[in-house]
């Protein structure tokens, strides 16, 4: 038995799940600390459970972390070293950053010697004294992290591993982050992932403890998992060393909750929250990711994303309508958590999203006499408004001109209608309101690599398949119990602009979670 949670914007929902059952759910305000929130979900759905049932892991999906960066606030003063000299120079490390946030985590970079070739040809030994000098100085300038990123580490780690041993050894109490384990091939978006990673340290550290004290005085001793942005689980020990990649994790968790919840595998998830409208692919039960730069609080990056459109359209949304042109709007204000006491139908005085949905008979939530005296025709306006808006975003997101089957979840659905251009199918699951804290529920533990190869000297089966060993083992590593695990993701690249017949091959694998009954 596991209880997946997750924290949104607006709302922090949890279930209560025995194997493929739900027998508990619950939807609360999401709290200003968040962890309060976390807590009184929690409490709901642990009344519900059966005596002397134990819970054997709880997987929570957060949005603390993203927060944080779009916020610009609790991050650690970090510094970046790249090691790439001579090379790079042209372009230094934080060179494409919003100025407001470089200048939060202190903007301090360097470049030393080394790095390698695409082959793992060195392109300068790495000098271990620049890095000592380099480490000295950091307890005077205030650095509690550092990022290290070598050009083409991916393929050659040996680099970034020995200089963070030089750091740690000459400044114990600095975090280090090493881009190999953060990004994909692509020095620059690789190193800003790294460096992203490292300002969070230590918040992760202390909200992943902060939350494990919260379990503790529920009585909860089962092992903590998050939610990674690829729809998979990671420890907390894990979660505390990469909390970046729990970024667009609630997207995720509602993409593999509608596959689960409504048996579609290759379809089209629209999640309506109260602040946004999260649309994105699923393929073969996983949500598509990106394949391009993702950005993240203005920088960008290349680490696994969701390839996900959001819009400013949740229940929250605040409606106005222009007196004179009767034009009406919707958002991108919202009211978010405020939602139980702004909105007009539980006592506010604030047109929301929904209650345009009750006026127009769609939900039956609060106090429906509230909004009986709304203006002729704007009930139907609205909603004819929010149903192109998604139609549009449905269209973004789709390859084809084809129909395909649609999947609707999240607490604020009520307010699209059961029929939506382009859609062969619309698909209303039950429970589809928590379908967040289900994909957080039923996540699975995976591993990925990307490497590049040289096919001239490894062919192209010995590649693969020394590609997918690693990334089972890396599964494996994460929690993965052995027998479940298999590949589900391979990507093969040639990479045309490199010679010796370069290719890029990336791989995924995943598997249930070792040791636990629910899968």
């Amino acid at each position: 038995m596991r209880t997946g949670i997750d924290v949104g914007g607006t709302n922090t929902d949890a279930v209560l799940m025995d194997g493929p059952d739900l027998l508990a759910s619950a939807k609360v305000p999401t709290t200003p600390d968040v962890t309060s929130g976390i807590i009184s979900a929690l409490e709901r759905v642990l009344a519900q459970r059966p005596p002397d049932a134990p819970i054997t892991a709880v997987m929570l999906g957060t949005t603390h972390f993203t927060n944080a960066l779009l916020e610009q606030r609790g991050l650690a003063p970090t510094a970046v070293v790249r090691l790439a000299l001579p090379a790079t120079s042209l372009l230094p490390p934080l060179v494409d950053w919003p100025d407001s946030l470089k200048e939060a985590i202190g903007g301090s970079t360097h470049m030393v010697h080394g790095g390698h070739e695409f082959d793992g040809r060195e392109i300068f030994p790495l000098d271990p004294s620049e890095l000592r000098e380099f480490a000295r100085s950091l307890k005077a300038s205030g650095i509690r992290a550092v990022a290290v990123s070598g050009v083409f580490s991916p393929v050659d780690t040996s680099h970034e591993t020995e200089a963070a041993a030089i750091i740690r050894q000459e400044a114990p109490d600095v975090l280090v982050t090493m881009s190999h384990e953060n990004g994909r091939i692509g020095l620059l978006e690789r190193e800003n992932a790294a460096t992203l990673n490292a300002c969070l340290g230590e918040m992760a550290a202390r909200a992943i403890q902060g939350i494990r004290e919260a379990l503790a005085e529920l009585d909860l001793r089962a092992p903590l998992f998050l939610s990674q942005n690829d729809g998979t689980l990671m420890d907390s020990d894990f979660a505390a060393r990469f909390p970046v990649l729990t970024i667009a994790s609630g997207p995720t968790n509602s993409m593999r909750g509608a596959a689960f919840l409504s048996g579609e595998t290759d379809a089209i998830v629209v999640d309506v929250g109260g602040t946004s409208t999260d649309v994105g692919a699923l393929v073969r039960g996983f949500p598509r990711e990106a394949g391009t730069a993702v950005s993240i609080g203005g920088v960008r990056t290349n680490f696994r994303m969701p390839d996900v459109l959001s819009i400013a359209l949740g229940g929250g949304s605040l409606v106005r309508q222009d007196p004179r042109t009767l034009e009406i709007s919707i958002g991108p204000e919202s009211v978010g958590y405020r939602l139980s006491g702004e909105a007009l139908v539980f006592g506010g005085s604030t047109l929301t999203a929904t209650d345009i949905a009750v006026a127009a008979g769609r939900a039956s939530i609060g106090d429906g006499g509230k909004v009986q005296d709304l203006p002729g025709g704007l009930a139907q306006a609205a909603l004819d408004e929010m149903r192109q808006r998604v139609e549009t975003a449905i269209d973004q997101v789709k390859l084809s001109a084809a129909p395909v089957p649609i999947v609707l979840v999240g607490g604020g659905s009520i307010l699209l209608p059961d029929s939506l251009e382009g859609a062969s199918s619309v698909v209303r699951p039950g429970n589809s309101g928590v379908a967040n804290a289900i994909g957080a529920a039923i996540a699975q533990v995976s591993g990925q690599v990307e490497r590049v190869y040289s096919l001239e000297q490894t062919g192209r089966a010995e590649a693969l398949a020394a590609a997918r060993e690693e990334a089972v083992s890396r599964a494996i590593a994460a929690g993965a119990d052995p027998a479940t695990v298999e590949v589900v993701e391979l990507d093969e690249i040639p990479l045309t602009y490199l010679p010796s017949n370069a290719t890029l091959i990336r791989v995924k694998a995943a598997g249930n979670l070792s040791g636990d009954a629910a899968n």
